[in-house]
């Protein structure tokens, strides 16, 4: 009877809606947000209806918003910076079927764009120029931003850059850019899952041997936790890959940082809850920032409370709204 009670309860429980633990922690960073430029809105119409992509563009991809948005956002999360990703890579991206003529105008105009807005609120902003890194134009549009101080880093989208990491050439040219943007002391946020059927620990294997290394000490940010929105199978195979590596060598992670951009940890199975933050904390919880993707997350207070459902300590979440990837 007391076995039967207790299947009962569970059952009921897990019918339940997610509830967030306690209040959400006051951000001091969100590391990872957009504002789209003029020039990328000019040219999204003809890049979501392009035959060369597999799905349709979320419509909050393509609303006009603008810093003055963001920032309302932030003022009512009591978020005080934002580090701002330029999407110029888009303009860039194989993903157009036809490429563009000018695309690495837009590509520049959009980059000029992002620094523009750190330039303008340098106590709130930072930005992160975009680049393709398979293509010709990524090298030099790191140059030159070289030694600028409203630049901190670079953002490189592997996903939409149709990376595959089992090209040796192009797996050589993405470490390339990582040691550009080492010797030209910026950061690196990569969205590191790419569109491969299959992605997982090889990937994370490949990125460990033949890439991380040529960061040199340079910080890197690997966006949705090594996926790209959610808990699945594929983000938690390569997210294991590094909570093995860093259990082996801890000073292969030292710099190495993983956001929690678009989690959406609330549509998430109590299981698959569990065993992520399990990898968190094989990792070192000082190694997760807080992160929204905004747009996608317009309500940056409601995000960061839907967070709070992965089953983490107080303390835990109060050391990953503070840390910082630096």
């Amino acid at each position: 009877m007391a076995r039967a009670l207790l299947v009962a309860a569970a059952a009921i429980l897990s019918a339940a809606p997610l509830q967030a633990r306690g209040p959400s922690p006051a951000v001091a960073v969100d590391h990872h947000v957009h504002v789209h430029s003029p020039a990328i809105l000019a040219f999204l119409p003809a890049y979501c209806t392009s035959p060369g992509r597999t799905s349709k563009c979320d419509p909050e991809f393509a609303n006009p918003l603008t810093v003055d948005d963001l920032l309302a956002a932030m003022d009512a999360a009591g978020i005080r910076r934002a580090r701002v990703m330029s999407t110029g890579y888009l303009a860039e991206s194989p993903l157009m079927a036809t490429p563009v003529p000018d695309h690495a105008e837009i590509l520049r105009a959009a980059n000029d764009f992002t620094v523009g807005l750190a330039r303008a609120h340098p106590a709130r902003l930072e930005a992160y120029i975009g680049v393709n890194p398979v293509t010709g134009t990524a090298l030099p549009e790191i140059e030159r931003w070289k030694g600028d101080r409203h630049v901190a880093g670079i953002k490189l989208h592997l996903a939409n850059s149709r990376l595959d990491f089992h090209k040796p050439e192009q797996v050589a040219m993405l470490a390339g850019i990582f040691r550009a943007a080492a010797s030209a002391r910026l950061r690196i946020m990569v969205h590191m899952r790419n569109q491969a059927t299959g992605y997982g620990a090889e990937e994370a294997r490949i990125f460990l041997k033949d890439v991380l290394p040529a960061a040199r000490g340079t910080t890197v940010q690997i966006a949705h936790a090594a996926g790209w929105g959610g808990i699945d199978a594929s983000t938690m195979a390569a997210l294991g890959v590094f909570a093995d590596a860093c259990e082996r060598d801890r000073s292969l992670c030292d710099r190495l940082y993983f956001d929690l951009a678009a989690i959406r940890a609330g549509t998430v199975a109590e299981g698959d809850r569990a065993a992520f933050v399990a990898l968190m904390r094989r990792i070192g919880i000082r190694h997760f920032v807080p992160a929204s993707d905004w747009p996608f997350a317009r309500d940056l207070s409601a995000y960061y409370a839907a967070l709070r459902t992965l089953p983490l300590t107080d303390r835990e979440w109060r050391t990953i709204a503070r840390n910082t990837a630096r």
